[in-house]
């Protein structure tokens, strides 16, 4: 699929990403909250949205929250864990950690399996956990860490859940739309993203896929007036209406990028994009002399962490603003062991954009006279 030219710096991050002219040029019209073409076009995507999700579409349902993606997390955690219910974490970076800090603020007893960022989360641990644990009710995740670019095991931590017949909310951030998976089949019970990752729309909301007998049974657990995800739900459900101003212009933008998602080939058609991308700066990156942070075998293809070289001519802040320069835009590191700047291979970018990239980091290499050991290519 030929991709639309843009103009701006190439976005090499985890969101906001590179975007489509037409995706931007699809807020270039107003539309009133309560127009009746905005209804549709909140009932469209909320359809669309639970398709991309499950081939099992009767049980689940779409809650689109307004905010950035962990408004989204916020909304599934404060307004789905009862009085008496706790938490299992499964945490390995910023991102799990994260989810701590908001079962902490709502006071949500919770139990965490950390990990260390280069190491997935394995499932047995799960296991162990919920049969030492009776009073656990609800299990989270990040499928896609992207502190590091790791994927976690999110379908066997599901089937783990699922045996348990606990709860399971799962932060697929950085991987839905550009991930194949299934909501029912990987047992989850609530999915959040958000507009502005693999489904390459802008900011602006977020959304949670949810079981629908499971939202139905979060009636009064809310914890938060506007991350109330069963009165949103509800506000959805009987007219269309968010119940606070919703972002017209972001949700006309991601209505134009599902299509053009489906023009793609659907969620197996982008990942396979992605893949290409990831590959690309793979090979190139280590033709250059730079060394990943993770094993291959927990390497997603979203994002990937890079370590520093160990040449003393290289200064993080100097590279970056030399890359940036040259019209590219890569992103810090965020892992706490190591020494790390990350590459994203998502956005409306192909392999091309991704040599392109690799050409500019060789030259930034020379001007600041950093000697890596090159691989012939």
């Amino acid at each position: 699929m030929a991709l639309t030219a843009w103009k701006d710096k190439a976005l090499f991050t985890p969101g906001p990403l590179t975007t489509s002219r037409t995706v931007k040029q699809a807020m270039l019209r107003d539309l009133g909250s309560r127009d009746f073409e905005f209804v549709e076009v909140v009932q469209d995507i909320r359809r669309r949205l639970v398709a991309l999700g499950t081939a099992h579409t009767a049980d689940y349902t779409a809650v689109l929250m307004p905010g950035s993606g962990t408004f989204s997390v916020e909304a599934m955690l404060s307004s789905s864990v009862p009085p008496e219910g706790k938490l299992l974490i499964v945490s390995n970076g910023a991102y799990g950690r994260r989810i701590e800090q908001i079962a902490k603020i709502h006071h949500i007893p919770a139990h965490v399996l950390n990990y260390a960022e280069d190491r997935p989360a394995e499932a047995a641990d799960v296991d162990a956990a919920l049969a030492d644990d009776p009073a656990v009710t609800h299990v989270a995740v990040v499928h896609c860490e992207t502190t590091s670019g790791l994927l976690n095991p999110a379908r066997a931590i599901g089937a783990v859940a699922r045996r348990y017949e606990r709860v399971y909310c799962v932060d697929a951030m950085s991987s839905f739309g550009g991930v194949p998976l299934d909501l029912a089949e990987w047992g989850i019970d609530y999915l959040v993203s958000s507009a502005n990752k693999c489904i390459e729309g802008v900011p602006g909301f977020g959304f949670v896929l949810a079981r629908r007998s499971s939202l139905a049974a979060t009636d009064g657990l809310a914890r938060s007036l506007s991350l109330d995800l069963f009165a949103q739900w509800q506000g959805l459900e009987k007219d269309g209406q968010f119940r606070f101003t919703p972002p017209t212009h972001a949700l006309l933008a991601f209505q134009q990028a599902l299509d053009e998602l489906e023009a793609e080939g659907g969620v197996t058609g982008r990942a396979a994009r992605y893949r290409q991308n990831y590959e690309t700066v793979r090979t190139g990156m280590r033709a250059l002399g730079f060394e990943e942070y993770l094993a291959p075998e927990h390497q997603g293809y979203i994002i990937t962490s890079y370590r520093y070289p160990s040449d003393p001519h290289f200064q993080f802040a100097g590279f970056y603003e030399r890359i940036n320069q040259k019209g590219y835009v890569i992103y810090p590191g965020k892992v706490t062991n190591a020494d790390c700047f990350r590459i994203g291979h998502i956005g409306r970018l192909a392999p091309n954009d991704m040599r392109d990239l690799l050409a500019a980091i060789r030259t930034t290499l020379d001007e600041m006279d950093v000697k890596l050991i090159r691989e012939t290519v």
